[in-house]
């Protein structure tokens, strides 16, 4: 297979996404650029246990709120209401409850905030990490949605310097935006994929590069985003 693409992907990617975009012709090469470490002090594991007896609606905007604690809500398989954000999050929650816990799914906060006025839900407890970011939140506020919020994992920045050169670069969070460009700099002509708006934004503060945002929030569609714009580039050359 000849390879015409080198891509860098700023989280683990699985190795079904790799491998698809390698028969495509693009080599994708995944580099950790965030941590996330779940938090197990003893306040907390006490605040979980009695909201895991409790009957409470649940909102998890990251898979990695849910894995968080999962350990745990597998031995308890508490009766939730659960609110999220995304397909990989969705998944996560569905490792750990009944598909029918889930009374609302969206793409992004807006709409997920929406649905759970939509629904007359009074308040949530909002599962998020240290530096979760503000829609949602805001969102539910302004329509009088009360929100408790418990952190259960801090975010960690793992910059790391790198000398190769990528015609493309995918990135999940701000956070991991701001992991990258704090140590590298990139090339006027190499386009960036974003996994959502709000990543979007991070990126266009950071550089005038072509941005691509991906149509739903997920890794796969991430993946199909990068082989179909290079596909297309490709076409447009010869």
């Amino acid at each position: 297979m000849k390879i015409n693409t080198q891509v860098l992907s700023t989280a683990p990617l699985d190795s079904g996404l790799i491998d698809l975009a390698f028969k495509k012709g693009i080599e994708i090469e995944a580099v950790s650029f965030v941590q996330m470490e779940p938090l197990t002090d003893k306040n907390l594991l006490d605040e979980l246990a009695e909201l895991f007896k409790a009957k409470i609606t649940a909102v998890f905007t990251s898979a990695n709120a849910i894995n968080a604690i999962a350990d745990t809500l597998k031995k308890f398989r508490p009766e939730w209401d659960i609110y999220c954000i995304g397909h990989a999050t969705r998944e996560a929650v569905t490792s750990c409850f009944d598909a029918k816990s889930i009374r609302g799914v969206a793409n992004n906060a807006e709409v997920l905030a929406g649905i759970i006025h939509a629904n007359k839900v009074d308040g949530v407890i909002f599962f998020c990490g240290d530096k979760r970011l503000d829609a949602l939140p805001d969102k539910l506020y302004k329509d009088n949605i009360m929100v408790r919020e418990i952190v259960v994992y801090k975010t960690k920045e793992t910059p790391e310097h790198l000398t190769k050169h990528y015609q493309g670069i995918l990135f999940f969070s701000p956070n991991g935006v701001n992991s990258f460009f704090s140590v590298n700099e990139i090339g006027t002509h190499t386009v960036l994929f974003a996994i959502g708006n709000t990543t979007a934004n991070a990126l266009r503060a950071k550089t005038s590069n072509i941005v691509v945002v991906s149509d739903v929030p997920s890794r796969a569609e991430m993946v199909h985003k990068v082989i179909q714009y290079f596909h297309k580039e490709a076409s447009v050359i010869n």
